[in-house]
C-alpha cells in the first residue's frame, strides 16, 4: 500500500475513535464510528485475497448493523428525553438496543462469532489493530453509559463471553483464532465489572492491551500463525519463543504474572458487592483459557520435534532488534502483579 494512502487511513481510524471519545452528542458519536469502520477496512484488505476480502466482508456486515441499532437506539432516547447529549438513558427499550449494538460493536457473546473468522482471514498487524484499538472506541461508550445498563443483561453477556473465549479456543491450532478467543473472554471480564466499577474495566483494559501488543509483535517478529510454526520456532529462536509463551500464560492469567492481576481484582470486588456464583462461574470457566496456553507451553517448550538440522547454536546469532523496543511491553505483560496494592488508588 502506498504510504501516503497508509498514512491518510490510519490517520482516519484514530481521528474516528479519538471523536468517539471525546464527543458528548450522539451524532457525533455515530460520526466517529462510521469512520473508523470505513477507515479499517483497507487496513483489514492490506494482503488482497479472497479470505482477507471475506473477513472484510464480515467485518463491515456486522458493523453495520451495530450501527443501525445504535442510531435507533439514539433516537428512542431522542423521541424520550429530546436530547441529544450523552445523559442518564429514560428509555429502558434505548439503552438494551444500545448495549446491544455496543455488544456487536465488541464482539461480545452471543454476537461473538465474526471475531474469530475476520482474525483468521487477516494479516497480523491487522489483526492486532483489530484486538486492541477497535475496542477502545466502544468500551468508551459503555464506560459513560455504565450508570443506565441493564445489569442483569450485561452480566448475562459477561458470562456467555467468558465461557466461550475458554470454550472456543480448546480445539484452535492457528494463533490468530486462539487470540480472538482470549479477547472474546477478556471483553467478558472487562463487561463484568462495568457496572460495579468502571475504573476497573479501564485498568483491566490497559494490561489486555499491553499484553495483546506485546504478544503480536512477538509474532509478527517471528511470523508465526500456526501452533505447529511457534513450535519449530523452539530450535530456531528459543528466547522469543519463552517470551510468548510466558506472555500467553499472562493472558490466560496464570499468577504470578501480570494477567492475573485484573482477574483477582475483579473477582474481589464482585465478592464485595454480595455476588458469589458471579465470580465464581467465571473463574472456573477462565481455567480453560489456561488450559489451551498451557497446552500450547507444553507442546512447545517441553517436546523436541526430530530434525537432522545440528546447527542448534544457531539461535545465539538470531535477530535481536526487537530487544531494544520490546522489554518496556514486556515487564508490563508479565512483572507488575507486586504493584497490584497500588491500585487502590484508582478507586
Amino acid at each position: 500500500m502506498n504510504p501516503l494512502i497508509f498514512s491518510m487511513i490510519m490517520t482516519t481510524v484514530i481521528l474516528g475513535t479519538m471523536i468517539v471519545m471525546t464527543s458528548s452528542h450522539w451524532l457525533l458519536i455515530w460520526i466517529g464510528f462510521e469512520m473508523n469502520m470505513l477507515a479499517i477496512i483497507p487496513i483489514l484488505m492490506k494482503n488482497y485475497n479472497p479470505r482477507s476480502m471475506e473477513a472484510s466482508t464480515k467485518y463491515f456486515l456486522t458493523q453495520a448493523t451495530a450501527s443501525m441499532l445504535l442510531m435507533l437506539a439514539v433516537v428512542i432516547n431522542l423521541l424520550y428525553s429530546g436530547q441529544w447529549t450523552i445523559t442518564k438513558m429514560i428509555n429502558p427499550t434505548a439503552s438494551i438496543i444500545m448495549t446491544l449494538a455496543l455488544a456487536m460493536k465488541l464482539g461480545l457473546a452471543p454476537f461473538h462469532f465474526w471475531m474469530p473468522e475476520v482474525t483468521q482471514g487477516i494479516s497480523l498487524s491487522s489483526g492486532l489493530i483489530l484486538l486492541t484499538w477497535q475496542k477502545l472506541a466502544p468500551l468508551s461508550v459503555l464506560y459513560l453509559i455504565s450508570p443506565s445498563i441493564n445489569m442483569n443483561m450485561l452480566l448475562l453477556m459477561a458470562l456467555a463471553s467468558v465461557a466461550i473465549g475458554g470454550w472456543g479456543g480448546l480445539n484452535q491450532t492457528q494463533l490468530r483464532k486462539i487470540m480472538a478467543y482470549s479477547s472474546i473472554g477478556h471483553m467478558g471480564w472487562m463487561t463484568a465489572i462495568l457496572i460495579y466499577n468502571p475504573t476497573m474495566t479501564l485498568l483491566n483494559l490497559s494490561l489486555y492491551i499491553a499484553m495483546t501488543l506485546s504478544t503480536f509483535m512477538l509474532f509478527i517478529t517471528t511470523a508465526s500463525t500456526t501452533t505447529l510454526s511457534l513450535s519449530h520456532m523452539w530450535n530456531k529462536m528459543p528466547l522469543i519463543t519463552t517470551i510468548i509463551l510466558t506472555l500467553m500464560l499472562s493472558l490466560g492469567g496464570l499468577p504470578p504474572l501480570t494477567g492475573f492481576m485484573p482477574k483477582w481484582m475483579i473477582i474481589q470486588e464482585l465478592t464485595k458487592n454480595q455476588s458469589i456464583i458471579i465470580p465464581t462461574i467465571m473463574a472456573i470457566t477462565a481455567l480453560l483459557n489456561l488450559f489451551f496456553y498451557m497446552r500450547l507451553t507444553y507442546a512447545t517448550s517441553l517436546t523436541m520435534f526430530p530434525t537432522t538440522n545440528n546447527t542448534k547454536i544457531k539461535w545465539q546469532f538470531e535477530n535481536t532488534k526487537w530487544m531494544t523496543y520490546m522489554p518496556p511491553l514486556i515487564i508490563i505483560s508479565t512483572m507488575i502483579l507486586p504493584l497490584t496494592p497500588m491500585t487502590v488508588l484508582l478507586d
